[in-house]
């Protein structure tokens, strides 16, 4: 925002404006002048457009004419989450000394900078999802991640290889991503355009740096507590995120109390494709319900947060599973136990972000009241727990500190009724500093006091209407009307004069209105000083209430599986040893939210081994359900090693390590990759990464080139799933019927369809999954149901009939030479062309033929009666 001409002089404002927004290039400085948030040039376009507030000009006609956008100071809460959700990184200029304190231009700095990735403002975050700022540092070969949510105080590291990184990033959705300068290319092309990015200086990025900065925060000698020690480019990332914090103003970090591994051995690995194809807790279409939608019904914000994490990180240790089935199967048996938990968690408020808002001293007296009355609903949950038989509940209820001397602590200190800022007056109780009660009850006896000295006044003076008032010119007067001016005592001094009335004032007010306003402004100083101490104390409890808040989000995910039990009939999954994967009469759980109540939702059993049936080769019409049995199965195992019930009558599985899923065309064309192109990638990705405990859906491979092309990778990639020593257990769905031919040669591929019952003129479709091969295609049947021209339709069914019954790799030769033998045959009686046109004309519908289809059926006619 320099002025154009060096020579032409700057105002005293815009000076100060240009230095601080040259330290703050990147960002959009929000310019405290007098009660108004001003932001100028550049900043003032991309600020009006995205608040949709008015552009203005400053110093129009002159060389530093600038644009303009401002908005009221006290409209910040409901103007910056717009901007930050829009993406800019928002530099936040107040004011730093009283304006009437000076006689210059006011000192101001920027005290805070809230980007995507930062923000602890309520209106910016979402209470059941994290705000996660992710680090990505880069070598030749391993890359390092961070995840910070600074609202929670919640770190997390890992490091692995570029297909691990993707997984995390999809999997944790970070609203802003820290990437080194040198790095910005690499970033965008493989992990692609859809992050809020901010590039670093490449010397932020240095192992001895990050591990200098962590051990500082922390305040340790090494970083082995934390199970990190060994995760060199993790600590680098994770280095780097508190580099930025210091950058933008958040130095009150104390919430910031650990650091966690995310051990890539421990969860089921499911790569981006499988976490998109799932939807489980993102689609692409925007009215879509994913599972997360299904299964959440967690009742706080910290257990919303956490059931999202189960879901992007399911476990692989069977002993944790079951714990997890066993505490839901407790309160699924003893519900009155589940809805008196469910009762006191809905008292429970965000205890993650308060205490951190305690940390960082953003906290009002009100919210410090909500921390005391969830803390308080903590209390019947932790009795509860401890009687309970369950050992897991006991656990929980073990480790839940009470935090007596703190909940006492407040009640004692804040009125229940706390004021939403401390400036608003009246938030610290009576009874916590005497000079305090004395000040308050001087204030408040005012009225009185003012009301003693009138009443004596006009019975002194004999003027019955004195009034007594107040204005900020001359504080407190006595006002008089002109009929009585000359019963006015000598000893009062005329202050102001008006058309009806005179106003005096006298010793008296005077010693009592400094009495007064020195309360007022001692009081505030108290409260505030107090408050401070009190929020400081609370500080040394940081740890236990974290503590609290990750024990209580444990049980309100735990509480929400039962409620989903009980309200959908699931049933718990039984988990053993074994390679195998049985599941009678399993349901989608999502699907089967969506039908009509009076619709019920066809189930259908999958079994999967090593041994007999390791691929079960799935085929049918489109329509007929083949892609929703494939995912309701990887569904039911996810959730099972979530910890959840599922939807079955019975489902009995050994664990699943990594789930693999390729379904339908997905195309990748912004990123010049052709729809086959995308396919093969992703198939070639599954094909590289299977084990033995792998379970992989395959949906309608090969359809993305010819068929021929398409039913000989389809055949490939079975016959290399089957041969493969881990022998993954495989569901593929194809409508390559002959696909069926496999099992003949290859005994642990089995053919099942999904049923249809044909009717005289369409299909109906019955959606279950039985044994045996499709004998056909139904994709006429489809097309007619679609609503298809007939035209279309019977030209389709002449083709297929034609190439039924030249069922060879000549096929297609036959349908070439038709031509050929119509016209050898044409003056022939008993000619088949003749017979054809025959048929073609009393197969027409002339009711429901539209002309244009009608004269298009003649040209065809003509065309084969033309001769050479």
């Amino acid at each position: 925002m320099a002025a154009k001409d060096k020579g032409v002089k700057e105002t005293p404002l815009m000076k100060q404006y240009n230095e601080i927004k040259r330290k703050y290039p990147d960002a959009c400085l929000l310019f405290r002048v007098g009660d108004f948030y001003e932001t100028f040039g550049e900043d003032a376009v991309r600020t009006s457009k995205i608040l949709g507030i008015t552009l203005t000009k400053r110093g129009v006609g002159s060389d530093l004419q600038t644009a303009l956008a401002g908005f009221p100071h006290h409209s910040l809460n409901t103007y910056l989450p717009k901007l930050v959700k829009a993406g800019l990184r928002v530099a936040i200029c107040d004011q730093l000394e009283d304006p009437k304190m000076t006689k210059t231009i006011v000192k101001r700095g920027v005290t805070e900078l809230v980007t995507p990735g930062v923000s602890l403002n309520d209106e910016v975050l979402q209470s059941k999802s994290n705000n996660f700022l992710a680090s990505v540092y880069f070598t030749n070969k391993i890359l390092g991640i961070s995840f910070l949510d600074v609202s929670t105080g919640e770190f997390l590291t890992a490091q692995g290889n570029a297909d691990y990184i993707d997984k995390l990033l999809q999997n944790f959705s970070p609203s802003e991503v820290l990437v080194a300068k040198h790095h910005k290319n690499e970033f965008k092309a493989i992990f692609g355009d859809d992050f809020h990015t901010f590039f670093l200086e490449d010397w932020i990025y240095k192992e001895d740096y990050a591990f200098e900065t962590l051990t500082k925060h922390f305040q340790t000698i090494s970083l082995k507590g934390f199970g990190i020690e060994e995760l060199k480019e993790g600590i680098v990332a994770s280095g780097a995120i508190l580099y930025y914090l210091s950058e933008t103003q958040h130095n009150k970090v104390q919430h910031i109390t650990s650091i966690q591994r995310i051990a890539e051995d421990a969860y089921v690995w499911m790569d981006r494709f499988t976490i998109r194809n799932l939807e489980l807790y993102h689609s692409y279409n925007p009215n879509a319900v994913t599972l997360l939608d299904v299964i959440d019904r967690t009742l706080s914000p910290m257990g919303g947060r956490l059931l999202k994490r189960w879901l992007a990180l399911p476990l692989k240790d069977a002993v944790k599973i079951k714990s997890r089935h066993q505490v839901v199967f407790y309160l699924k048996e003893n519900q009155e136990v589940l809805q008196q938990i469910q009762f006191q968690i809905k008292q429970i408020s965000d205890l993650e972000r308060l205490i951190s808002k305690i940390a960082t001293g953003k906290i009002s007296p009100r919210e410090i009241n909500y921390l005391k009355d969830s803390l308080d609903a903590i209390v019947p949950i932790k009795e509860l727990a401890l009687k309970s038989p369950q050992e897991a509940v006991k656990v929980i209820g073990d480790n839940l500190h009470s935090c007596e001397l703190l909940r006492e602590k407040i009640k004692n200190t804040l009125n229940q009724d706390a004021p939403v800022a401390i400036a608003k007056g009246n938030a610290i109780a009576t009874g916590v500093s005497a000079e305090l009660d004395e000040l308050r009850s001087i204030s408040s006896s005012g009225k009185q006091f003012l009301e003693a000295i009138e009443l004596r006044e006009s019975e002194r003076t004999g003027i019955s209407s004195l009034k007594i008032s107040f204005n900020n010119v001359f504080g407190y007067y006595i006002e008089v009307r002109n009929t009585h001016k000359d019963k006015v005592p000598a000893e009062w001094i005329r202050k102001q004069t008006l058309v009806n009335a005179e106003r005096y004032i006298t010793e008296e007010l005077k010693e009592y209105e400094t009495k007064i306003l020195g309360a007022e402004e001692r009081i505030h100083k108290i409260e505030t000083d107090l408050f401070e101490q009190l929020v400081n104390w609370i500080a040394t409890y940081i740890k236990p209430v974290q503590l609290n808040a990750n024990l209580i989000a444990q049980l309100d995910c735990l509480s929400s599986f039962t409620q989903l039990a009980i309200d959908n009939h699931y049933v718990c999954p039984e988990i053993d040893e074994s390679f195998e994967l049985n599941i009678q009469n399993g349901r989608h759980p999502v699907i089967e939210k969506q039908l009509p109540i009076d619709v019920p939702y066809i189930a259908n059993d999958v079994f999967l081994d090593n041994e007999t049936q390791q691929i079960i080769m799935i085929t049918g019409p489109n329509m007929s359900g083949k892609s929703a049995i494939l995912r309701q199965t990887a569904l039911i195992v996810l959730l099972a090693q979530m910890g959840s019930f599922v939807p079955a009558e019975s489902v009995r599985m050994g664990i699943v390590d990594k789930i693999f899923t390729r379904v339908g065309a997905s195309d990748n064309i912004s990123m010049g990759e052709s729809t086959f192109m995308v396919e093969m990638n992703e198939t070639a990705s599954i094909l590289n990464n299977i084990s033995d405990r792998s379970l992989v859906l395959l949906d309608e491979i090969g359809r993305g080139t010819s068929t021929y092309d398409g039913i000989s990778i389809a055949w490939a990639i079975a016959e290399f799933l089957h041969e493969h020593p881990t022998k993954p257990k495989t569901l593929f769905a194809t409508h390559y019927h002959e696909l069926n031919e496999m099992h003949e040669s290859l005994p642990r591929i089995q053919n099942y369809n999904v049923a249809v019952k044909e009717l005289k003129d369409t299909v109906l479709f019955v959606r279950k999954l039985v044994k045996g091969g499709s004998a056909h295609s139904f994709g006429i049947h489809v097309a007619k149901m679609a609503g298809m021209p007939q035209i279309v339709i019977q030209k389709a069914q002449k083709l297929l009939k034609k190439l039924e019954k030249d069922h060879s790799n000549d096929a297609l030769n036959g349908i070439k030479s038709e031509k050929e033998e119509m016209q050898m045959s044409f003056f022939n009686l008993d000619d088949p062309l003749l017979e054809e046109i025959k048929d073609e004309i009393l197969n027409l519908d002339i009711n429901a033929i539209t002309p244009v289809e009608a004269l298009m059926k003649l040209n065809e006619i003509k065309r084969m009666l033309v001769r050479k």
